[in-house]
């Protein structure tokens, strides 16, 4: 994104706003506040930091039960497909009743858009990259990674993921992106280069960097023992992965993870693709990350000449595509095989499919700027 001018907005508003939880469980699948912002605002960072530390509420953690945590992991882990024409039939269905494919839908994506700002939002795992079962190995295309750029190049763009914002930027390697990290409690702007340090806009739970290292070194020593886990210190949240972790041994990992929780009640747990989330309890998700991002961009509720586009795969995406909902503008685009409950209007069915869209969604924005410069006769 270059040459984007960056308002700083009233966050305390945002920061406020009640978040949302529960999730329905998916079907079968198919085919199986510390701101750097005191040179930004004159010297007033510290007044801004102590607004953000005053309105983002920290709400109570509810410490789950064993059996809550594999129920949720065996949902967002469907290891027993039906039959695949039923699947079939099922996702078909979904796609064309509820939620249909942006590539099919494109015409009305643009006709949505047509006028207005657009401004692009994209998770990393499962959307730009696929998921792999090592997290350090989910590199992104080098045709994702194109398409991308041009996106950068012709809209306002930022990368919202679970990840650690410093690995996620490794990953991408686009300076010229916004990327809200540890989901969205850590929010970075722009650089002209890769070599330069990249502008703290907002860190939400700076105050939690503590009791996160340490629930990170109770969860790697607790842990240890469950063949398969992998604990992930994302900076402002942690990740346990069970993907390579045999189903018998769920109940034991969910034991685990409950029996450290126990000892940081200033932490909660929420859950991902086949990945625990241990987050600091405060409202603030992807949806809030979004929010920020808008108004920071002089996009407040109010305008009525932006289109915001997220494009997401995971269950924390839910809170951006609710966020779209509420404001009523702006569109969701669920990347997923499954047929699940979704606020996302569109589906994509995996990256292939986004890298299809956002070249589709650049050429669009060529052909009408070509239009646009074209002498009326």
């Amino acid at each position: 994104m270059t040459n984007q001018d960056v308002v700083m907005p009233d966050i305390a508003a945002a920061a406020a706003m009640p978040g949302s939880s529960g999730r329905a469980p998916l079907f079968a699948c198919r085919g199986a506040a510390a701101v750097s912002a005191s040179s930004m605002l004159g010297g007033g960072g510290a007044a801004y930091q102590a607004a953000v530390v005053a309105h983002v509420a920290p709400v109570p953690a509810i410490r789950p039960c064993a059996s809550w945590v594999v129920e949720a992991m065996r949902a967002s882990s469907p290891t027993r497909p039906a039959a695949a024409a039923a699947v079939d039939a099922e996702y078909d269905a979904w796609t064309q009743r509820k939620h249909p494919s942006a590539l099919g839908s494109f015409e009305q994506v643009a006709a949505a858009a047509s006028g207005k700002r657009v401004v692009v939002f994209l998770d990393y795992d499962g959307t730009l990259s696929p998921i792999v079962a090592d997290p350090d190995m989910a590199f992104m295309s080098d045709e994702m990674r194109a398409a991308v750029r041009d996106v950068a190049e012709h809209f306002p763009a930022a990368i919202v993921t679970g990840r650690c914002v410093d690995k996620v930027q490794s990953f991408v390697g686009l300076p010229e992106l916004y990327y809200a990290g540890s989901h969205g409690m850590d929010i970075k702007g722009p650089s002209s280069n890769e070599e330069e340090d990249t502008k703290i806009l907002l860190q939400p739970a700076r105050e939690f960097l503590t009791v996160i290292n340490k629930a990170y070194k109770a969860l790697m020593e607790k842990t240890k023992s469950t063949p398969g886990a992998r604990v992930e210190n994302n900076k402002f949240c942690l990740s346990v992965h069970f993907r390579c972790v045999d189903e018998k041994r769920w109940n034991p990992l969910a034991e685990q993870v409950k029996a450290v929780l126990r000892d940081y009640p200033e932490l909660k747990l929420t859950q991902g693709r086949k990945v625990l989330e241990i987050r600091p309890s405060i409202m603030w998700d992807k949806g809030k990350a979004v929010e920020f991002l808008l108004k920071s961009l002089g996009f407040d509720d109010d305008r009525r000449d932006v289109l915001p586009v997220y494009i997401g795969d995971d269950r924390t995406d839910e809170d951006a595509f609710k966020v779209l909902r509420k404001r009523g503008q702006g569109l969701g685009i669920l990347v997923s095989k499954c047929a699940k409950e979704t606020d996302a209007s569109y589906s994509l069915q995996d990256p292939t499919e986004v890298m299809e869209f956002l070249v589709r969604l650049v050429q669009w924005k060529l052909r009408r700027s070509s239009s646009a410069m074209r002498p009326r006769v």
